[in-house]
């Protein structure tokens, strides 16, 4: 049985939060050169969860979007054309012509700060560093919105940490990875229809 299904069996009076329509935000950078890079792991998420479902991503203002429903809600795949730098402006754009809430909002971004393939799902915070995150918050003006942080570890030496992050998945980590993205979509479905609080009991550290 499939992870997500088996996960709901087991939680058939899940709390279903009054969210409609969910807003999730992989970052990353465009172009093949970036394709499989670690930074890029918030669009190799939602590409991962876009071939399951057979779905496409289509060439929109500032960024590629695609689009499903799910239980009821509707959910809005968005990965930014505006390079990780700046990724406020696809945010800030899209919530406002989706006209979601910030509360409906997840971003999807690499993390140095934990281990490979970790899962941490935070309703609010800072931006750790991350670039993506801190133009995001610029934009929005808030640091109040959830976002989910993919762990990519820090085993880079000491003055390489822009060649670890663009620098692709190495022989250890890829035959890992499909699990991790198969869990990672779980999280967005999951997050969708119960909520934020009950995500991250579901998620976090598994």
């Amino acid at each position: 049985m499939h992870f997500l299904t088996r996960l709901f069996s087991q939680n058939s009076k899940e709390k279903i939060d009054p969210m409609k329509k969910i807003l999730v935000v992989g970052l990353g950078n465009p172009g093949i050169k970036y394709a499989e890079t670690r930074h890029n792991i918030g669009f190799k998420i939602l590409d991962h969860l876009a071939a399951e479902k057979s779905l496409t991503f289509v060439p929109q203002r500032y960024g590629e979007v695609s689009k499903f429903n799910f239980k009821g809600k509707n959910f809005t795949l968005l990965k930014p054309s505006t390079f990780m730098n700046l990724s406020g402006k696809a945010v800030r754009y899209w919530l406002d012509k989706e006209k979601i809430n910030t509360a409906n909002l997840l971003v999807v971004t690499d993390d140095l700060n934990l281990a490979f393939g970790t899962i941490r799902l935070k309703q609010k915070g800072s931006d750790g560093g991350h670039n993506g995150l801190k133009d995001i918050q610029e934009k929005l003006g808030t640091t109040q919105y959830p976002r989910f942080r993919f762990g990519i570890s820090d085993a880079y030496a000491k003055g390489n940490q822009i060649d670890y992050v663009l620098g692709e998945w190495d022989e250890t980590e890829r035959p890992k990875l499909k699990e991790r993205l198969d869990k990672s979509a779980a999280l967005i479905h999951y997050f969708g229809v119960a909520g934020i609080s009950e995500t991250m009991n579901q998620f976090n550290g598994k």
